[in-house]
């Protein structure tokens, strides 16, 4: 910790007559006593340890300070406590709470006398190297593999369903956009976005994150998508052979490449179509009769209809396209979706109500992943620098939905997205003071979510270790 000959001093409006001043002395205090709560869900799930698996390091042991486990936890912990700029960490690598956390053997200082955690001039490395150019760097030593890191993320969804066997599994697919204000690599103005961006894609399978990648925006936004499938697929049915799948997406990936590809290998598909005049004369009976349906009662009205499409030449063949004859004030509201499903496996209304519906979710998702994780900052010039920082945001997402279900199970705080847990739970004064047998922590008396607290760590101490 830094030592201040002169305290800076400030001072408040005074409370009656006493004087309001403060100083920055409190000695080793944080604000994020809740990240000993995230270590006890990466000790549980180990999931630093395998995400440092996914990089080489070839710098000599000699005169390394920070384990690769270090440096990965410390930059993802830090963004679940909502540090999105590696600079905080110059600040931050003082603090003796964060290094505890972290696993830093001597969390007051290194091995050389200096301070207990990595500065952002050391954490930029894990982003900026490359591995090709890590092995003959002088300072860029610790390089990403993207294969490792692409499996990663399926790797712990799969390992998260221990011994259990899911009874379907819903991939859905999506594009987002990541705002771009300076020269990156790979930067393109996007006509529909209105401005220069990356356009990642992004698989979920619930509220699991199984592929985050980060592309062009010079591209159809269903780019990618076989190939994944190609990769993803079998490594799921390897795990868990003949399990349905389902690949749910909107407009975007209506294409006949990923149709087929679902045909040819047993793979259902739930996906939006844009709705075009032959499609909407094709369900003109059950508009009108949505539309005769409101002018009676005065409120929004839906029908469905169960048709089967083909295009004049994109398409090799007929489908089965379901519509959302819907009628709202003023205007129809028609909505088509393309799907697997026979007619007598599922009704129009369930497969668009409930099982097309429910990828709005995922939006929540992936806000939670870009906004509360800081998955936009991509501000490197080396696109591969930046789709390692869509990664570790990525990671940091996996550690909050283990800490999510594994500490807040049955409380108060069991669906709450990564801002309310942060807020409520991580973001906690304490003290702390290190001795030679002991880290003591102490938190406020009056910190009025005690009791979620200590229910927190008990369930994360009760949950079943990993097999």
């Amino acid at each position: 910790m830094h030592t201040y000959c002169t305290q800076q001093k400030l001072t408040f409006q005074p409370l009656l007559r006493r004087k309001v001043v403060a100083d920055f002395s409190a000695g080793q205090t944080s604000s994020d006593g809740g990240a000993l709560l995230l270590r006890e869900v990466d000790l549980k799930v180990g999931l630093a340890e395998r995400l440092a698996g996914c990089f080489v390091d070839h710098r000599d042991a000699r005169y390394t300070d920070h384990g690769v486990a270090e440096l990965l936890r410390q930059r993802v912990f830090g963004l679940c406590l909502g540090y999105e700029d590696l600079n905080d960490h110059d600040s931050l690598r003082t603090d003796a709470l964060l290094a505890a956390a972290v696993g830093k053997r001597n969390p007051g200082e290194s091995k050389r006398g200096g301070v207990a955690l990595a500065g952002s001039s050391t954490l930029n490395r894990i982003e900026l190297a490359t591995a090709a150019d890590a092995p003959k760097s002088r300072y860029r030593k610790l390089a990403a593999d993207t294969d490792a890191m692409k499996s990663f993320f399926v790797d712990t969804f799969i390992a998260a369903q221990g011994d259990e066997r899911p009874d379907r599994l819903v991939l859905d697919f999506d594009a987002s956009d990541i705002e771009l204000h300076g020269k990156q690599q790979g930067s393109y103005f996007h006509g529909y976005y209105k401005h220069y961006c990356y356009l990642p894609l992004y698989i979920f399978c619930g509220e699991h994150l199984l592929v985050a990648e980060l592309r062009s925006s010079n591209i159809d936004v269903s780019k990618g998508t076989v190939p994944i499938l190609d990769w993803l697929v079998p490594k799921l049915r390897a795990k868990w052979p003949g399990i349905e799948i389902v690949v749910r997406g909107d407009s975007g990936f209506s294409r006949e490449s990923i149709y087929a590809w679902c045909e040819a290998n047993a793979v259902d598909y739930i996906i939006g179509i844009a709705r075009n005049s032959r499609l909407q004369e094709m369900a003109a009976a059950e508009l009108a009769a949505a539309a005769a349906r409101m002018a009676k009662t005065g409120k929004p009205a839906r029908e469905y209809a169960d048709l089967e499409y083909r295009t004049q030449d994109s398409w090799s063949r007929s489908r089965r396209v379901i519509c959302k004859a819907e009628q709202l004030p003023g205007k129809a509201n028609p909505r088509f979706i393309v799907v697997s499903y026979r007619r007598d496996e599922v009704g129009p209304d369930e497969l668009y109500a409930y099982e097309y519906c429910a990828r709005g979710e995922m939006e929540n998702r992936i806000k939670e992943a870009q906004l509360d994780l800081f998955g936009t900052r991509t501000s490197c010039k080396p696109k591969a620098a930046n789709q390692v920082r869509v990664w570790l945001s990525a990671a940091a997402y996996t550690l909050m939905v283990h800490f999510r279900a594994m500490a807040l199970t049955n409380t108060e705080l069991a669906r709450a997205q990564t801002s309310t847990m942060r807020t409520r739970l991580l973001k906690v004064a304490a003290r702390i003071r290190i001795s030679a047998r002991r880290v003591y922590v102490q938190f406020s008396s009056s910190f009025p979510l005690r009791d979620l607290f200590v229910q927190a760590l008990e369930n994360i101490e009760a949950w079943p270790a990993p097999t």
